[in-house]
């Protein structure tokens, strides 16, 4: 038996999602971009499903543009802005902040709480600033950044303000307009849309340069043919109803404090998605123990990542001030459709377990860090 918690990383396509997505294979398959009746059957498709992610979002359905996913988007938020200064922050997705590395960037430090300041933000404004770009989630630790209060010091200067909303969509409430901003990012795989699909909200009025050339699609924002089924799915996606999974986040987190000793709940105090919880496990390989909870039926990932054959901390932790050590001891759990009390209760103990074997292989280490 699998059990599932890894909804951070992808999450499986629900049976609303797929049924929304077949007739796109089998019956609608022209090209959207056709004339005859089979494109314009697929047309209809491709604009129902802008109508449902414009609904999602709270904008309208002309400032939808479906893209391959959340690095497409913010790939094109950010280099469509302008080869002038950007400001980021310290904890942003690779997608960004790769982005930004090609330009004249700033990038804003955050806490240990896992939250950038706005005043920090602020005081990083230059009269040549043509964007911001601050994620709305943090995919790793689920804190939840203050854009709109960004938004508003960026539209008092005068700057174009972007959010990668990736790992807040489907998990939190978002309306674009309150918000504040002038772009925004979401990928469908991850929340039970397919992979290869996503969109980058674009508000009226404002204009970003082309990333991709050939055809006028998407009203000369992406060139390419239209991802008929994955939009489909993906407006399916927007409509379905989700459980608040912050009642089992809270049931995991207090059992494994409960049952495992050393450890510690990342940016506990701030404000999260309520299905992500970032843990410590003093004295334990990260990676160790995702390999352990592997062999135990659980799929989890580890804060770190690996790079030419060598296992570093993330990015991530680092930002927020986590020594090394800490930081290879550090796993995500992101909970989806499909789990339940039941689940978490076993992963609890498999959790618990697993660090009791561990920590049992090398006492030493743990006697070094207590």
């Amino acid at each position: 038996m699998r059990y599932y918690f890894d909804h951070n990383a992808t999450t499986p396509v629900s049976p609303e999602v797929l049924e929304a997505m077949l007739p796109c294979f089998v019956q609608t398959f022209g090209n959207a971009s056709s004339i005859h009746r089979d494109g314009q059957a697929a047309r209809q498709k491709l604009e129902t499903a802008r109508r449902q992610v414009a609904a999602f979002l709270g904008c309208g359905p002309k400032e939808i543009v479906f893209t391959s996913g959340g690095t497409e988007s913010d790939n094109l938020a950010v280099l469509g802005a302008g080869s002038s200064h950007v400001i980021t922050t310290a904890i942003e997705h690779p997608a960004v902040l790769s982005a930004c590395e090609r330009m004249d960037a700033t990038i804003v430090p955050v806490a240990g709480d896992g939250v950038v300041s706005p005043d920090d933000i602020r005081r990083a404004i230059r009269p040549d600033t043509v964007l911001i770009s601050v994620m709305h989630a943090n995919n790793e630790l689920g804190t939840v950044q203050p854009v709109a209060e960004i938004a508003r010091i960026a539209r008092e200067a005068g700057v174009r303000m972007h959010s990668d909303g990736v790992q807040a969509a489907g998990k939190v409430a978002v309306d674009v307009k309150q918000l504040g901003v002038d772009l925004y990012s979401i990928s469908g795989h991850k929340f039970n849309a397919p992979k290869g699909v996503g969109v980058l909200y674009v508000k009226d009025g404002v204009t970003i340069a082309a990333r991709s050339f050939g055809g006028r699609h998407e009203r000369e924002r992406r060139a390419g043919t239209e991802n008929v089924p994955g939009a489909a799915g993906l407006g399916a996606a927007a409509e379905m109803t989700r459980p608040d999974y912050g009642p089992l986040r809270d049931r995991l987190e207090r059992g494994i404090v409960e049952r495992v000793p050393h450890v510690r709940v990342n940016c506990a105090g701030s404000p999260r998605v309520p299905n992500t919880s970032n843990i410590t496990f003093e004295g334990i390989e990260g990676e160790s123990l995702v390999i352990a909870l592997d062999l135990r039926g659980f799929s989890v990932s580890s804060g770190s990542a690996c790079s030419s054959g060598a296992v570093e901390p993330s990015h991530v932790l680092t930002a927020i001030g986590m020594p090394r050590e800490q930081g290879k001891s550090t796993l995500r759990f992101s909970l989806g459709l499909g789990n339940d009390e039941e689940q978490v209760d076993l992963l609890i103990n498999a959790v618990a377990d697993a660090c009791v074997h561990l920590r049992k292989l090398s006492p030493s280490k743990l006697c070094q860090i207590l």
